[in-house]
């Protein structure tokens, strides 16, 4: 890391974050966000319940730090193996993070299905879902791969599907059911 990204990083870390705004640090930028949309809080709720807790944490809120990349994101849900990493702190390694759960908002569309894509894939994150309330889809993404034929990170793997449909989450252990997911009015 550079001292620009030093910078950065200790700007972000002692940033004062208004209350009902979240803020990331994604690539360098920082980026601060209002509340979110009842639709959106719902089918995070419904994934954590659908997640095994004897085996998994499933949380929100939580900090993701990449080993090399100017960047600590806060997906909307990220679930870890229990008792794989100590349980404190501020920052959750990528590298034990199984699942990041990104669900689309009118002002995240590019940054949920470009930016954090190619970031939790750089950072060999397994799985990735991007829950879709905009288009009433869940993009599933696995088999992240450091160079895909455009030259960025990406994963292998890509299955779409409606809200309704079921997604099977074999690393959990589970096929999601997405019939509570409901579009944004």
């Amino acid at each position: 890391m550079t001292a620009i990204d030093d910078r950065m990083t200790g700007i972000f870390e002692n940033l004062e974050v208004p209350e009902g705004f979240k803020a990331e640090l994604i690539r360098g930028e920082i980026v601060m966000m209002a509340g979110r949309d009842m639709v959106h809080n719902l089918i995070i709720r419904a994934i954590q319940h659908q997640t095994p807790y004897d085996r998994w944490n499933a949380l929100t809120t939580q900090d993701v730090a990449f080993v090399g990349a100017v960047s600590e994101p806060q997906p909307d849900l990220v679930v870890f193996e229990r008792g794989a990493v100590e349980e404190s702190g501020r920052l959750l390694s990528a590298s034990a993070v199984t699942l990041a759960v990104e669900v689309v908002s009118k002002t995240s569309v590019f940054r949920d299905y470009r930016t954090k894509r190619e970031l939790y894939a750089e950072g060999a994150i397994p799985v990735c879902l991007i829950v879709d309330p905009i288009k009433g889809l869940c993009v599933l993404l696995t088999e992240p791969t450091r160079a895909a034929a455009s030259g960025l990170p990406d994963y292998v793997v890509e299955r779409t599907t409606k809200f309704g449909e079921p997604v099977p989450l074999d690393l959990l252990g589970i096929t999601l059911d997405t019939t509570e997911f409901q579009p944004y009015s």
